[in-house]
C-alpha cells in the first residue's frame, strides 16, 4: 500500500522555521499535498497582501523536499480549498492550533477525511515565528476585552456606570483581520508609531491614539478601549461613566496574575463575518441590560483577582450573555454550534469579536485541544 495523502493549507508567506517544522511534521503522515491562499484571500482575511506573492510561495514550496505537491486555491475565505481537497481525496486533513475550525473539521468529516490538529511547537528550541511577527510592525500590540466590552460607547454608558476589563496581546500569532482583537486600531498605531508603542505616559500615548483614530467629523467613535487596550500593557480595568474616556484606570501587572489569566485562556477560531454584517441591527439597549453587564463586569474582575477561576468563568460568560441580549446581532447559529461544541469542557466562553471573524474565547481549567494560547504583554518601562 502507497503512502497516505496528507493535505494541509495556508499562507506559507516569509517561509520561517514555524512552518517548515509544520511541514516535516505532516510529512510524518504521508504526502504533503499543499493548498495555498491566494494573495486575494491572504489579503482578505490579514488586511494585507503577503510580501511574496502566491506564484513566488507557490516556487518555495514546491521545492521543499517535505512537499509532494502545491498548488494556488481556486476558493476565497477559511474554506478557499474545499475544490482542492475534494479533487485530492486526501486520507489525512493536517492543521495547526491557528488554523483549527469547526467549519474544516465537519468538512473532513462529510468527506471521509481524517482530520487532526498539531500543535504550533519550534523545532529544536527554535524561537516562536510566524509570518506577522517577522514584519516589522507586528511588535504592535492586539487587545481582548475580557468583560464589559460597549460600555465604553456613551450610548450604552449614559445607561449605567461600569468597566471594561482589557489584557494588551503580543503579536505571537496571526490574528485574522476584523477579529475583535482591535485590528483596525493597531492598524492606526503602526500609522503613528510604525513599529512598536513608544516609551513615555500611556494613557497619553492612547489619547493621541484615540485622537488620531476618530478626527473631528467622525461619524462613528471607535470605543477607548481599543486604544487603552493595546497602550496599556498587562491588566486593565477602565471605569466608564457614559463619556468616551474612563474616570478612572487601574492596573493589575503582578506575574502570578497575568500567567494565571494566560494559563486558562484558550482561543478557538471563529468563520469570517458575513458580507453586509452590521452588529447594530435589532439592539435592544437599556437601563437593566447595561446594569447587568457592569455587574457581571464587576464580579468578573473580583474573580480574577482572587484567581477564582470557576467564577471566573461564569462572570466572564455572564458579561458576555449580558453582551447579547443588548447586541442579538453579535452570534448566529454557527457560533451557538461551536459554542456548544466546547462548552462542557469549559467554564465560561466569550466572542472576542462580534459576529463571527474572529475567536471564541474559552476560560478552562484543563488544555483545550485545537485551540491557542495567548501571551499578555507586561510592563517594561
Amino acid at each position: 500500500m502507497g503512502k497516505k495523502k496528507v493535505f494541509v493549507t495556508g499562507c506559507f508567506d516569509l517561509l520561517h522555521s514555524g512552518h517548515i517544522a509544520f511541514l516535516q511534521e505532516a510529512a510524518q503522515y504521508g504526502d504533503v499535498y499543499v493548498g495555498l491562499g491566494s494573495d486575494s484571500t491572504v489579503s482578505a482575511l490579514k488586511g494585507r497582501y503577503p510580501v511574496n506573492n502566491q506564484d513566488e510561495r507557490n516556487y518555495i514550496l514546491q521545492a521543499l523536499s517535505c512537499v509532494n505537491h502545491c498548488q494556488i486555491n481556486s476558493g476565497n475565505g477559511l474554506l478557499d480549498f474545499v475544490e482542492e481537497i475534494k479533487q485530492l481525496q486526501p486520507d489525512i486533513f493536517i492543521v495547526n492550533e491557528d488554523g483549527n475550525t469547526l467549519a474544516k473539521e465537519e468538512l473532513s468529516k462529510k468527506l471521509g477525511i481524517e482530520y487532526l490538529v498539531l500543535k504550533r511547537i519550534p523545532h529544536n528550541h527554535l524561537p516562536v515565528r510566524s509570518s506577522t511577527s517577522l514584519r516589522e510592525e507586528c511588535t504592535m500590540p492586539y487587545r481582548i476585552d475580557l468583560a464589559g466590552g460597549w460600555l465604553d460607547q456613551p450610548y450604552v454608558g449614559k445607561y449605567s456606570p461600569g468597566s471594561v476589563l482589557t489584557i494588551s496581546i503580543e503579536p505571537t500569532l496571526e490574528f485574522n483581520e476584523r477579529s475583535g482583537m482591535a485590528s483596525s486600531t493597531r492598524r492606526q498605531a503602526i500609522k503613528l508609531w510604525h513599529t512598536d508603542v513608544p516609551s513615555g505616559d500611556k494613557e497619553h500615548l492612547a489619547r493621541l491614539l484615540f485622537c488620531f483614530e476618530n478626527p473631528p467629523g467622525s461619524k462613528v467613535i471607535a470605543g477607548s478601549q481599543d486604544a487603552l487596550g493595546i497602550i496599556l500593557p498587562s491588566l486593565n480595568k477602565l471605569e466608564y461613566d457614559g463619556e468616551y474616556w474612563p474616570k478612572h484606570i487601574t492596573t493589575v501587572d503582578d506575574e502570578d496574575t497575568l500567567s494565571w489569566i494566560e494559563q486558562h485562556l484558550y482561543l478557538v477560531t471563529l468563520e469570517p463575518r458575513s458580507s453586509g454584517y452590521d452588529v447594530l441591527d435589532h439592539t435592544r439597549i437599556n437601563e437593566r441590560l447595561a446594569k447587568d453587564l457592569a455587574d457581571a463586569t464587576e464580579r468578573c474582575w473580583n474573580s480574577i483577582l482572587n484567581h477564582d477561576l470557576e467564577s471566573f468563568g461564569k462572570y466572564f460568560r455572564a458579561s458576555f450573555e449580558a453582551q447579547i441580549a443588548m447586541f442579538p446581532s453579535m452570534i448566529d447559529d454557527f457560533i451557538l454550534k461551536t459554542i456548544d461544541k466546547y462548552k462542557e469542557r469549559a467554564y465560561g466562553w466569550k466572542l472576542s469579536g462580534a459576529g463571527g471573524g474572529g475567536y471564541l474565547i474559552l476560560v478552562s481549567e484543563k488544555p483545550i485541544a485545537g485551540a491557542m494560547q495567548i501571551k499578555i504583554r507586561r510592563k517594561l518601562d
